[in-house]
């Protein structure tokens, strides 16, 4: 049996299952519960990693700024290390790809596009690039030559010059105006631009008059999140790579949608062939092309998937944790099968923190049953 309709089987299920006890779940109404703080050994080895101290004059160390944990649809874990509060809307940095994933999943169960549609549809600036499609820029995979190089190599870089310098202005256009060096589809190369594109077409599926506040009326709204900021550019573009703030708990209620498969109480908010879509691997990937701990690419989220030919990146995480990622260490972990979900919030710039190394220790203390 294909392993395709197996997954669609299973998901069909799944929602079937969930929907049965909607009433039973907790959902926050209109904010979380909260259980009481259990101290134990793990807990405590988890602190010690997440917020250990650091020399922060030189940056070195891992430095949590915000860590929260949700189980079962309540809150069991809490901290922030100053100046963060439960208040403070975080800089999400590369989260926003994934918030831009879950805005566009609502337009796409609108009926406002569908995957294979050329980019050009909805984003003239791309005709140039007749053959990219809407699918191969969520993967990552639009062919366009970028150089997603950060702080450390600053000449070279795509990015740097999209977000600071001469791309700033219209980040999407600067993006569609590169070559192409790959056909689309055929390979991933992780790319903020293609975000920014996708961010542009936006525009054109839903239109000028709506587009300011999409995200907000599809999204944030009805998932009861009060706190989120979102740049534009100064074409008036979501700046969708990058620049997306919102509180953590906040941030969790998106975490929490798609651990339940798109659905937020009674309401399918999400299609289930698009949570279907962004989570599973983009088909191109080749994982022995990537560092060790590399997540996963599917459509705009990252993922744990254990590939043939190779092992899961986090081994001490479920296969089928999904992931909003961030530069300098910020996560959102879904644990679906373990009604577990993390927000991590974060300023790391040596490369000391691991994934993997925080995954294991919040599912060694919180987990219910903690699977191999």
């Amino acid at each position: 049996m294909p392993t395709s309709f197996v997954r669609r089987l299973s998901l069909a299920l799944g929602f079937s299952l969930l929907a049965g006890a909607a009433q039973a779940q907790n959902w926050p109404q209109p904010d979380w519960q909260s259980q009481p703080r259990v101290e134990s050994a793990a807990l405590a080895e988890l602190e010690q990693y997440a917020f250990a101290e650091r020399d922060d004059v030189e940056r070195m160390g891992v430095r949590t700024d915000a860590l929260l944990v949700i189980r079962d649809g309540q809150i069991v874990y809490e901290r922030y290390a100053t100046p963060t509060t439960a208040q403070t809307a975080h800089l999400t940095w590369s989260m926003a790809k994934s918030l831009l994933a879950t805005t566009l999943g609502v337009a796409y169960g609108e009926g406002r596009f569908k995957l294979d549609a050329p980019a050009a549809q909805y984003y003239p600036a791309m005709a140039e690039h007749p053959q990219i499609k809407l699918g191969h820029l969520l993967n990552w995979a639009s062919g366009l030559a970028w150089e997603e190089d950060y702080e450390y190599a600053p000449l070279k870089s795509s990015v740097v010059a999209m977000l600071y310098t001469r791309g700033r202005a219209d980040m999407a256009a600067f993006t569609a105006a590169h070559v192409a060096d790959a056909a689309p589809g055929t390979r991933f190369r992780y790319s903020s631009g293609d975000s920014n594109v996708l961010a542009a077409a936006l525009r054109g599926m839903v239109g000028e008059p709506a587009y300011a506040d999409y995200p907000w009326t599809a999204l944030f709204e009805p998932l009861g999140i009060t706190s989120a900021t979102w740049e534009r550019d100064a074409s008036g573009t979501f700046v969708a790579s990058s620049y997306a703030y919102m509180t953590a708990r906040d941030l969790a209620r998106v975490g929490l949608l798609m651990q339940r498969g798109g659905r937020w109480g009674e309401r399918q908010l999400l299609p289930a062939a698009w949570v279907d879509f962004v989570s599973t691997p983009f088909a191109g990937y080749q994982p022995q092309l990537a560092k060790s701990g590399d997540a996963v690419p599917g459509g705009h989220w990252w993922l744990n998937a254990e590939l043939p030919g190779s092992t899961r990146p986090w081994p001490d995480a479920p296969a089928d944790t999904i992931a909003a990622l961030g530069h300098w260490g910020q996560g959102l972990y879904v644990m679906p099968q373990e009604n577990l979900l993390v927000v991590r919030y974060a300023d790391d710039r040596d490369g000391s923190f691991q994934h993997n190394e925080l995954l294991k220790r919040v599912r060694a203390a919180f987990a219910v049953e903690v699977q191999p």
